[in-house]
């Protein structure tokens, strides 16, 4: 029961995060910056009909999308945040915008739908829309980020949009709103897990790899090698570590080894324990 309320806690603050996102910053200040949300934007301005309300009509044959092939959980989930996201942007609608100034609306308004639609996706749930039909892809291509799918789907958006408003600035604007919201996604569902790739090669390597263990508190990997020109065995130190913690790797292997030869790399993803879960995200 605590789980359950948790979690449709933090869907309900995604939701408000969402609509606040929409109705303060990006709507207003005429950006489409793709997307369900983007699309009905657009739609609000041909027809007499609220950005909210059409938010809700655009998701339904998506939802049922959702339905067929994620079940009814899902679906129920991503019923309930679809409905906040319309209640709320539709009464946020009313309120001044928070920002006439176009690139800060940008920044912080991809920014703030970000962190809604994160919260939400971290449930396991959706915002519906694009949501939907991103978690439909990454079954098929689970390799690729969900920020690159919502980049290449808000480009469609983004182009109608611009036939729509017929204005460059606007369509700019707008682009630099969807790769905010892109960029700040990821960050919130994958987290920032770049990290150092080490190699040491050392006579000093058993010593080397019990103080790294033991005062680190890391895993490593041995590695066979010989050299190019004595043919000389060795074996190579691999390690994979935080940032913060790559110095004082580098600390231990020159107290027990200043002649050792090392690399180091940076590693932008890394997937397994003690990183994220290659089958673990959430979409």
């Amino acid at each position: 029961m605590k789980d359950f309320l948790k979690k449709y806690l933090q869907i309900t603050f995604g939701a408000l995060l969402f609509g606040a996102g929409i109705s303060l910053f990006i709507d207003p200040n005429n950006f489409a910056p793709g997307g369900v949300s983007g699309l009905a934007i657009i739609l609000n301005r041909l027809l007499p009909v609220e950005t909210g309300t059409l938010f809700f009509l655009i998701n339904l044959p998506i939802l049922v999308l959702g339905w067929k092939k994620f079940g009814t959980g899902f679906t129920l989930t991503t019923l309930y945040a679809i409905l906040l996201v319309s209640a709320f942007s539709n009464y946020f609608k009313h309120f001044s915008p928070a920002t006439t100034q176009p690139i800060l609306a940008a920044f912080f308004g991809g920014g703030v739908t970000a962190l809604g639609m994160g919260l939400v996706l971290r449930t396991g749930g959706t915002t519906g829309g694009t949501d939907v039909i991103v978690k439909c892809l990454r079954q098929k291509k689970p390799y690729l980020k969900s920020g690159t799918f919502f980049l290449m789907i808000d480009a469609v958006v983004i182009g109608i949009g611009g036939l729509v408003f017929g204005n460059v600035d606007t369509v700019l604007y707008s682009v630099l709103s969807a790769m905010v919201t892109s960029y700040i996604l990821d960050l919130v569902l994958y987290g920032r897990d770049e990290a150092k790739l080490i190699y040491i090669i050392s006579d000093a390597q058993e010593v080397i790899t019990k103080r790294i263990l033991t005062e680190l508190n890391i895993g490593i990997t041995h590695l066979s090698g010989s050299g190019g020109y004595g043919k000389d065995k060795k074996q190579v130190i691999l390690c994979v570590v935080k940032r913060p913690v790559s110095a004082r790797v580098e600390e231990i292997v020159k107290e027990e080894d200043d002649r050792a030869f090392m690399i180091i790399t940076r590693a932008s993803e890394i997937y397994g324990e003690g990183y994220k879960s290659y089958f673990g995200e959430k979409i």
